[in-house]
């Protein structure tokens, strides 16, 4: 489910926590971190569970127009394409998120008036009403519609975003994360799906991915003076406590990444964190440790304290 991006996000996040806590423990900090990811997986549950509520509440609001003493013509003669969009019909058999929300105890139990703010809200929108008013619909058009809904409006709601702000601290800065791994889920799902196609994992099944997490957390924070002090022979004329925290905290990182990790190319773990740097640091973050660790990395390279191996990595 997380790539490599994502889970140094969390662990940035988790290091960032660590510094700030009065009494901070590495085992209490990893364990901190592996339960904001476990909580991850709970959230893309709720989202993979989310359309399949608003398709239950159309189907109520046809059959209790049905029952009205005195129906309408639309209420005789419903409109019935989002109650019966292929994707949400196959959305609602899948036993394997029912099995997963079963598991997890993550449901939309209790949150009924929730979910119809926002279903009055995407009933109104533009993309809603075009697809209501197709001359007909197929897979294709039946499949856009709940991504585009899902992207441009359900995940961008106010009050969707605050359930989960206030349901879990390790929630406020997953959604846009989380969102994309729904919407690459939805977009796995195909006409001829079976009632048990897969959703994503939390884990990669084919790379250590907890061990990347739990040795870049750990190493980052053992070796932190060293690493700082690199950072502050490099810095010309910067005190270490003019730093951005932030900054420190990737460059940490990197620099932890570059000398633990020997398949990882130097080029990569530079790229990755001048990224990150870009959203949760300064404007000027990037260019700044993007030379800064530049000068590091030839350093413990010539020193050998970084060595990569691998077809074009040998050092």
């Amino acid at each position: 489910m997380l790539n490599r991006r994502h889970l140094r996000i969390k662990i940035l996040q988790a290091l960032y926590a660590f510094e700030q806590s009065q009494d901070a423990q590495i085992a209490k900090g990893e364990k901190d971190l592996f339960h904001s990811i476990q909580k991850m997986y709970e959230m893309y549950i709720f989202l993979m569970l989310i359309m399949t509520e608003f398709r239950s509440i159309a189907e109520q609001r046809i059959e209790e127009g049905l029952k009205k003493r005195l129906p309408s013509a639309a209420d005789l003669n419903p409109n019935r394409r989002f109650a019966e969009n292929r994707l949400l019909l196959m959305l609602d058999d899948n036993i394997t998120i029912k099995a997963l929300s079963e598991r997890h105890k993550v449901n939309w139990v209790g949150e009924g008036e929730l979910l119809r703010r926002i279903y009055r809200d995407m009933i109104e929108t533009e993309e809603y009403l075009a697809f209501m008013n197709l001359p007909e619909t197929d897979w294709a058009s039946d499949k856009e519609v709940v991504i585009r809904l899902f992207k441009r409006h359900i995940i961008n709601h106010e009050s969707l975003q605050y359930f989960f702000e206030e349901h879990s601290i390790f929630w406020v800065d997953d959604l846009d994360i989380v969102a994309s791994m729904a919407i690459k889920t939805f977009k796995t799902f195909q006409e001829d799906s079976s009632a048990a196609h897969a959703l994503l994992p939390l884990w990669k099944a084919d790379e250590d991915e907890q061990e990347f997490v739990k040795v870049l957390f750990r190493k980052s924070i053992v070796q932190s003076e060293e690493h700082l002090g690199l950072i502050k022979k490099h810095a010309d004329n910067w005190e270490i406590d003019r730093i951005a925290l932030m900054d420190t905290l990737l460059m940490r990182m990197a620099l932890t990444e570059a000398r633990e990790f020997r398949q990882i190319p130097v080029k990569v773990s530079l790229n990755e964190y001048i990224e990150l740097a870009k959203y949760y640091s300064t404007p000027k973050s990037s260019v700044f440790i993007n030379g800064l660790l530049d000068k590091i990395f030839e350093e413990m390279t010539a020193e050998g304290t970084i060595k990569k191996v691998g077809r074009g990595l040998i050092t």
